[in-house]
């Protein structure tokens, strides 16, 4: 694996997915109750890439910095500073953030000297939380799998759409498409709403949709206040010790986010233009034509590890200037 899980002072590595490292202290004490080091963990973003469930190499130059700094960009908006209600997330309590004059993160309290200095600005210091084991997707746009099961069916994870809306239309509303969070090495599984209930129960999967479409919009419209679409996102969630839903690991970023330019969606011209995101779709398409999936990928070539960096850069300035 390109940039693996590094060796951390003061933390223990526990787990890793295609992106984020997770550590908890060395003193933790798993399961045991009360406030304390052992609620503490650090989420770490690493400069991989991944497109059809393998890592690649090489990774992405300053994604995980990019990554994290939007993160808590948007933990932040939601948080209250954009006018709104306080949405609860898992960043520890004083986990501030402020933005430099340069754009990059800044954290202005004790937290910091709990980052190690090997993965700073990559970094969050977070409560634990009990995961829910759902992607709470939202879609406000028809493209990727949604317009594919569209086309052979008139639906988007079997929920039925109007006819004739083509690859990249609005939607009449947002629509809330959960997936099963599968176990390392498998594929999420699209799931209805009713295998939700089943899931989390029927309060819960409420709650769940409710609050994902509710973040939805109101990312959308700061979205579109910088002359950008959000296509689609998904969320996660976990309880904290009192039982509260909350937003938990990246949020509204580049690797969970579709973002299109709002005036080249207007503006027509083949759904490529019109669609081209700021995200890894360079890497998926450069990667679709070069490779029939059998064995092991091929290595990106540097132009299109700069370009899709180019993306990333792009999409943070936009959204935080």
């Amino acid at each position: 694996m390109t940039d693996a899980p590094v060796d951390l002072p003061g933390w223990t590595h526990v787990y890793s997915g295609k992106v984020r490292d997770l550590y908890r202290p060395e003193d933790a004490r798993p399961g045991a109750g009360g406030p304390g080091a052992d609620e503490r963990m650090l989420v770490v973003a690493s400069d991989r890439v991944s497109a059809f469930d393998h890592v690649l190499s090489p990774g992405i130059p300053g994604k995980g910095v990019l990554l994290t700094t939007l993160s808590l960009w948007w933990f932040d908006q939601l948080a209250g500073a954009d006018g709104g209600e306080r949405v609860p997330n898992h960043l520890a309590p004083s986990h501030v953030l402020t933005l430099g004059a340069d754009g990059e993160a800044n954290t202005a309290d004790d937290l910091v000297d709990l980052i190690p200095a090997a993965v700073a600005g990559r970094a969050m210091v977070v409560r634990s939380l009990d995961m829910l084991p759902i992607e709470c997707v939202v879609r406000g746009y028809l493209t990727g799998s949604g317009w594919k099961e569209y086309q052979a069916s008139g639906t988007v994870c079997g929920i039925p759409l109007p006819a004739g809306l083509a690859d990249g239309d609005r939607l009449p509303q947002p629509i809330f498409t959960p997936a099963y969070k599968a176990p390392m090495g498998e594929h999420d599984e699209n799931i209805s709403f009713a295998q939700a209930e089943e899931l989390v129960g029927a309060e819960r999967a409420a709650k769940l949709r409710d609050t994902s479409l509710a973040i939805y919009r109101r990312a959308a419209a700061t979205a579109e206040a910088h002359g950008l679409i959000l296509a689609d996102t998904k969320f996660e969630f976990g309880l904290d010790d009192d039982g509260v839903l909350t937003l938990a690991d990246e949020v509204l970023t580049s690797d969970s986010s579709r973002y299109w330019d709002a005036s080249a969606w207007a503006g027509g011209g083949t759904p490529a233009e019109r669609m081209a995101s700021f995200d890894k779709q360079i890497v998926r398409d450069w990667l679709s034509a070069h490779w029939d999936g059998a064995g092991a990928p091929p290595e990106l070539p540097a132009e299109i590890v700069e370009r899709t960096a180019d993306k990333y850069r792009e999409l943070l300035a936009r959204l935080t200037a």
